[in-house]
């Protein structure tokens, strides 16, 4: 079945003349439904080989679609121009007259109103325009064939989980709070407005975007990255500077995972969809993945380094002494079928870097102090980055409600580790592995929110995967598992780096990125071409102290090169004239706060070398001189 989604602020159609003589009764009179999912439909051939089970694959689709855009109205309007190969009309009439009663009967409060079949129309439609306005499907009895993807059952529970929601304070103190009339009540978010924003967020569960987040005009005005319109969507094009930004934050976080004591390993990107542990796994975890049929077996994309690393514990010999042992991955690339209406440029992907560490502990005594360890090695990487826990990011916990009643003293120790009010989400019963997440979240300029840091205490997997240690009483025993990504996706880092750079943009400030990941940390304007060979020794002995610096060697005027070094958020700008050649003194442009300063070369070097000190650092990404450089396209 061929079916073409228009979310529309109105759809209004009059029965003109009828097609055939089969036709259904229908009058000659305007109809119109306002704020509706239209679903365009057109009923083919192979479809009749198996009705029932295509309007079930079509009944879901039309319901996860209304949800998606928050549709409460369904149109199901027959469009047999949308196939070259349609099925008989009696077979059409009979699929859609299901569909129609199919919607009514779900649990889903859907007002159904289907057009009439084997007329002539006209028609009168207004799209709402934003990213799922418009989707088309091709839906058969194996499923929708808009990608390839697999809907595990823990995606499908999540979806009618029903949560409590608190705010725990510092002291460990919690306050039950809900959503009434549009905003929410039980807790004075005085003093805490991102924590509302993200509360509204997770609450609400509603990932939607309708409109273009900031940070998507920023990457590509910067040369970073840009959509791959050759790939599938959510797959992206790391230009030059994007790819030393990013390879810079991979290498700050896997040195910190590293220096903490986790073993780095190398796993493969895709498993055997059929294999007993790996599948349990999947229907567990809520996520969609890509699957692929190999000349072998059918086999799916890895959304985490889970899978590797745990197959690869199983064949391990493991003594409590190992313990907690740590495995590191950072996975390029892990894979989820993000659905297209959440794609947000750098926030959710299909296809991105994750740095992924477990640790097998020997029981729940140890999983916990192994939390508070990493929570350590997380901050100091955040920290690095940027986005900091203090004053960038909002902590959402996740836990169920008789791990909460045990562990209450654990509980009130991370709060106060937090040390800033907690969205607690409590679960009456556990439904996924875990019984113990932490998320640290970054609310951007759209109030839309992304998980960076996190940590989960896996209470199933170990037994699952049949992972085994020999405890001091010489028996086996299986470990308990913390998932940890001490910075999320490192995607996202880049999205939390400009949004807030944007924000602070509109707050009047001057945007920039972290000194040690600037792609150009000093440009040298030279005020004339006579000087350019100067500004190239100056180059050479800051080069020697590993300083990215360029030359601005076009024939421009001064004004021009500092305003497009200020476009290109340079963060030291220097003007070369003869003044400066003669006197050894340079001055120098601070973008971050808009000072110009009179320096000796040693002391710009010493600067940027005490702003950047233990930081990762790499060579300049594209060349030196700007008449030398490409114009890359994001």
């Amino acid at each position: 079945m061929k079916v073409l989604f228009i979310h529309s602020d109105f759809i209004e159609w009059e029965p003109k003349k009828k097609a055939m003589p089969s036709a259904e009764k229908a009058e000659k009179k305007p109809v119109r439904v306002e704020d509706a999912l239209v679903v365009f439909s057109a009923v083919e051939k192979q479809d009749e080989k198996n009705l029932k089970q295509v309007r079930t694959n079509v009944t879901r689709s039309v319901i996860q679609t209304a949800k998606q855009v928050g549709a409460r109205r369904v149109v199901i309007y027959p469009f047999v121009h949308l196939s070259q190969d349609p099925a008989k009309p009696d077979s059409a009439l009979s699929l859609l007259k299901d569909l129609e009663s199919g919607l009514k009967s779900a649990k889903t409060k859907l007002a159904v109103k289907r057009a009439p079949f084997g007329w002539y129309k006209s028609f009168d439609i207004k799209c709402k325009g934003h990213p799922l306005a418009e989707l088309s499907k091709e839906i058969t009895a194996e499923g929708a064939g808009e990608n390839a993807e697999e809907v595990p059952e823990a995606l499908k529970k999540e979806e009618t989980l029903k949560s409590n929601w608190y705010i725990m304070e510092p002291s460990g103190r919690m306050h039950p709070i809900e959503i009434n009339s549009g905003s929410i009540t039980g807790y004075n978010f005085k003093g805490h407005k991102g924590l509302e924003k993200f509360a509204m967020y997770e609450m609400a569960k509603s990932r939607l975007v309708k409109e273009e987040p900031p940070h998507i005009r920023l990457m590509k005005k910067l040369e970073l990255v840009g959509h791959e319109p050759g790939s599938d969507p959510g797959n992206m094009r790391y230009l030059p500077k994007g790819k030393m930004v990013k390879s810079l934050i991979e290498e700050w976080t896997t040195r910190n995972i590293t220096e903490y004591g986790a073993m780095e390993v190398e796993t493969p990107l895709m498993y055997d969809y059929e294999h007993p542990s790996l599948k349990a796994y999947l229907n567990r975890f809520p996520a969609r993945q890509y699957t692929i049929e190999t000349p072998n077996k059918r086999v799916f994309l890895r959304f985490s380094a889970c899978f590797g690393q745990f197959l690869m514990a199983h064949d391990a010999n493991i003594s409590y002494r190992n313990l907690p042992m740590k495995m590191y991955e950072l996975t390029r690339y892990s894979f989820r079928v993000e659905q297209r209406g959440e794609l947000a440029g750098l926030r959710r992907l299909r296809a991105f870097t994750m740095p992924d560490c477990h640790a097998l502990c020997s029981d729940m005594e140890q999983a916990k102090s192994e939390i508070f360890n990493r929570f350590g090695v997380a901050k100091k990487t955040m920290d690095g980055c940027g986005v900091t826990l203090k004053d960038d990011m909002e902590v959402g916990l996740r836990v169920v409600k008789d791990f909460y009643d045990k562990n209450r003293d654990f509980m009130k120790r991370f709060a106060k580790k937090v040390n800033k009010p907690i969205l607690v989400e409590m679960w009456d019963k556990k439904f996924f592995y875990f019984v113990f997440k932490y998320e640290w979240n970054f609310v951007d300029a759209l109030n839309k929110a992304a998980a960076l840091t996190t940590d989960q205490i896996d209470v199933e997997n170990g037994k699952n995967y049949g992972l085994t240690f020999t405890d001091k009483d010489n028996k086996k025993k299986n470990p308990i598992i913390l998932h940890m990504s001490p910075s999320g996706a490192i995607e996202r880092v880049m999205y939390a780096l400009l949004e807030k750079a944007y924000m602070e943009q509109k707050a009047g400030k001057n945007a920039t990125l972290p000194l040690w990941l600037s792609p150009t940390q000093v440009r040298l304007c030279p005020v004339n071409e006579s000087l350019v060979k100067d500004c190239g020794k100056l180059a050479e002995s800051m080069e020697k102290e590993d300083i990215r610096v360029d030359i601005d060697d076009r024939s421009e005027s001064v004004g021009k090169k500092i305003n497009d070094a200020e476009q290109e958020w340079i963060p030291l700008i220097i003007v070369f004239g003869e003044r400066e050649k003669k006197s050894g003194k340079l001055a120098v442009r601070f973008r971050h706060s808009s000072e110009v300063k009179n320096m000796s070369l040693s002391q710009v070097i010493n600067h940027v070398r005490k702003e950047t000190d233990g930081m990762p650092r790499k060579p300049l990404p594209l060349p030196k001189l700007l008449t030398k450089r490409p114009v890359f396209v994001a």
